[in-house]
C-alpha cells in the first residue's frame, strides 16, 4: 500500500473525493498533518517548559551575542 499526500483546492478536493469513492479507494482526510520530526520537536519543547528549562528573550540575545 502506498500513501499519497496531495494539496488540492476546495474545488479539486470535491472531485478527488468523488473519484476515490467511485474507485473504492480508502482514504482519510487530515488537515493536521505534521512530519514526525516536527511533532517530536514540539513534544521536547513542551517537556522543557514543564521542567522549567526556559529563558527570557533578553537572556537568549545575550547568550547568542556572546557566541559571535
Amino acid at each position: 500500500m502506498e500513501t499519497l499526500i496531495i494539496h488540492p483546492t476546495k474545488e479539486q478536493e470535491k472531485a478527488i473525493i468523488a473519484f476515490l469513492e467511485a474507485m473504492h479507494v480508502t482514504f482519510e482526510k487530515r488537515s493536521d498533518f505534521l512530519p514526525n520530526h516536527v511533532i517530536a520537536g514540539i513534544e521536547k519543547g513542551l517537556k522543557d517548559v514543564t521542567e522549567g528549562k526556559t529563558m527570557s528573550l533578553n537572556e537568549f540575545k545575550q547568550r547568542r551575542s556572546s557566541l559571535r
